[in-house]
């Protein structure tokens, strides 16, 4: 055990209660005891039970759950109330660890719409430094995630796995003493790490009796100063412990969508039929009907002042209704899917006529969404969900939000206190969705929120995949799947090709009829989307046939080869991450391996800025081994090399004829005793 696990082992944590702190040197804090707790197999679940009984009477209970031939562990705390009086939790810290003295750097990521994964790196030094959102949604400003990389290369990583408010505290807590064992002449900082639910306006009362869990918070040891020592532990666990899924989702199935290319402007019954049809062609499994469908028929109208209404269609656009839409979708052979803002209620919308306890409020004024924290709401969402699902025949929901709670609903007469109404509002939208998964189980529930502003492992409990960006232009979709994979696997991120945007954004300047536009670049622009969950939204009829050609090519390439890595590889980042404007590692390499070592999927991508030669140096490899790389090109004569584990480890893979906007796609499998000799 390296001194980060042993750090991430403690169970501290951090209370406040009617006012007062309460931690494990708090005077009257008594331990009552240490309890293990049944767990799924493969983790370990041990709760230290605490007492405190001064001026009040509860019980905290610190859990930890940590999986086996992993470090990582998941930390929460619990509050119940076993005195006669109410008392108010105004900040629950699900952990607390001293940082071994060290020099540390802090990476996290900042994010905005178009704008996820922006990295941050930055010294640790003499002042505290807080991370959080108070947006309302978890991924609008920060991303949930940090990782401190100390000067020798240890590594803690940490997420809140949490869809609303949180906040992740590094403060100062005093100076190493100067000598042998600091880190410089003059002595470091000494740093306590700290988080959970952010405490901004949040306050939550319990009566007697009553318990407040706190939000989860995943928390990683690694080594190396090498991020994908943590990542391939949370992707692990994700995948055996956090993830939901179903047949389907773990299909990987191929999505078209409708919204770049025609948004809600020029989107019908006609166009999506004639592009399903192409899609049916290309090998497509599925088709979403995004945005556009809703709404009352008149051309004026604006469908999101009517969010809510879910009843509505328009029928100018859609003058069949959306169920003879799915009919012709299944009758392809494909699965149909489609867009809703369940949360989000339009200004015009006659639900909140109709039912006036549902809106969310603070301070008497509509947020321009539904309290899930109202029983009543989450019933009505479950039913509304239910009834579209059913009435449409779906196997896809793309559950979206676009606005910001921030502190969320102050209403009394929800079900909630003045205080803790975005806690319960996520709490009650995560029920929800388990009871529509549970009526639903074959049913892909797809995350979204202006694309990738809500993006945490609380979320990936309780839907199958996440958007991870609205634009998708290359450097730009490198950039957020590098980010996304520290903190979640391949297999849940979702994110299309490089589309044709119907309006004028000028980093999404794809023109397929562009005589420029070469086919190793077309073959660029789709394998970055083959990292993942795989999906388009292009105007499948205008496309060219060479690249319609090209696209079934990559479509049944992908469902061949390539799914079976997404779905249950490791992923080692092998270059730096790509930056906006060309303000990071212009070359992209990931590498799949498959558990056990024998067979491994290079992916590597030259942008604009790149230098004319990288050499690609392989992760994780027996480098006593000898390893077959084959170039897959697509035709028959596909070039095949072989090399020694320690060479490709080492001296790494060169490339060195690569044009810019090109990607070159290996497979690496190690070869048998008897196979080396004859190769």
């Amino acid at each position: 055990m390296n001194r980060i696990e042993h750090a991430i082992s403690g169970t501290d944590f951090a209370v406040y209660v009617n006012g007062l702190r309460i931690d494990e040197q708090t005077e009257g804090l008594q331990l009552v005891g240490v309890d293990k707790r049944a767990a799924a197999e493969g983790a370990l679940h041990n709760v230290s039970v605490y007492r405190y009984s001064n001026s009040f009477d509860v019980h905290i209970e610190s859990h930890i759950i940590a999986y086996e031939e992993t470090p990582l562990v998941e930390r929460w705390v619990s509050v119940l109330n076993v005195g006669s009086d109410s008392v108010t939790i105004e900040r629950v810290d699900s952990f607390r660890l001293a940082l071994p003295e060290d020099s540390w750097t802090l990476m996290h990521y900042k994010s905005e719409w178009g704008a996820e994964f922006e990295p941050v790196r930055m010294e640790l030094a003499n002042e505290d430094v807080i991370l959080q959102t108070r947006q309302g949604r978890s991924s609008k400003d920060m991303h949930p995630w940090m990782s401190l990389i100390g000067s020798g290369g240890d590594l803690l990583t940490v997420s809140p796995m949490w869809s609303g408010n949180w906040i992740l505290r590094c403060e100062r807590i005093g100076v190493s003493d100067e000598g042998a064992g600091s880190v410089s002449d003059e002595g470091s900082s000494l740093f306590e790490v700290s988080g959970g639910l952010n405490d901004w306006e949040f306050a939550k009362v319990l009566q007697p009796g009553e318990t407040m869990e706190g939000i989860h918070v995943a928390i990683a040891a690694g080594s190396g100063g090498e991020l994908n020592s943590t990542s391939i532990p949370f992707a692990r666990v994700g995948r055996k412990h956090w993830y939901v899924s179903n047949a389907f989702s773990r299909s990987l199935p191929a999505e078209w969508n409708h919204w770049w290319s025609y948004e809600d402007k020029t989107i019908n019954e006609d166009v999506f039929r004639a592009n399903a049809a192409e899609a049916a062609k290309l090998g497509i499994e599925i088709c979403t009907l995004d945005a556009g469908w809703f709404g009352p028929s008149e051309a004026a109208s604006e469908w999101f002042e009517h969010r809510g209404d879910w009843e509505m269609v328009n029928t100018t656009r859609f003058p069949s209704g959306i169920r003879a839409l799915s009919d012709y979708v299944h009758s392809l052979g494909m699965k149909f899917g489609l867009w809703c803002e369940i949360e989000a209620l339009g200004k015009a919308a006659n639900l909140s006529q109709r039912h006036p306890s549902y809106p969310a409020r603070r301070d008497g004024e509509q947020l321009g969404y539904l309290c899930f924290g109202n029983p009543e709401v989450q019933e009505w969402a479950f039913r509304t969900l239910d009834e579209l699902i059913v009435g449409y025949n779906c196997q896809w929901i793309k559950l979206d939000f676009n606005l910001d709670p921030q502190a969320g609903c102050s209403c009394t007469d929800h079900g909630h206190g003045a205080g803790d109404g975005l806690f319960e509002h996520y709490k009650g939208y995560y029920r929800m969705l388990d009871r529509v998964r549970a009526k639903h189980p074959e049913v892909i529930l797809e995350n979204c929120s202006s694309g990738g502003l809500r993006i945490d492992l609380g979320m990936m409990r309780h839907t199958h995949t996440t958007f991870l960006s609205d634009p998708d232009w290359p450097e730009h979709s490198l950039q957020v799947f590098w980010g996304a994979t520290t903190m979640l696997a391949a297999e849940v991120c979702l994110h299309w090709s490089y589309s044709e945007f119907l309006w004028n954004y000028e980093k999404q300047q794809f023109h397929p009829h562009s005589p420029d536009l070469k086919p190793y670049q077309f073959d660029y622009y789709t394998r970055v989307a083959m990292l993942r969950g795989f999906g388009i939204s292009q105007k499948l009829p205008q496309m060219p046939e060479w690249m319609r050609e090209r696209l079934a090519f990559h479509i049944d390439f992908y469902q061949r080869r390539v799914k079976p890595f997404v779905r249950s590889a490791d992923l080692y980042r092998l270059t730096g991450q790509p930056v906006r404007g060309g303000l990071g590692d212009c070359w992209s390499a990931f590498q799949y391996s498959q558990q056990g070592g024998g067979e491994h999927l290079l992916f590597v991508f030259r942008l604009p800025g790149a230098e004319a030669t990288r050499a690609i140096r392989m992760q994780g490899l027996d480098a006593a081994a000898a390893y077959q790389l084959t170039y897959l090109s697509g035709d028959s004569q596909e070039e095949s090399i072989v090399r020694t584990g320690e060479q490709l480890m080492t001296e790494g893979i060169l490339f060195s004829g690569l044009e810019i906007e090109e990607s070159a796609l290996l497979t690496i499998n190690r070869l048998t005793a008897l196979e080396s000799v004859y190769n």
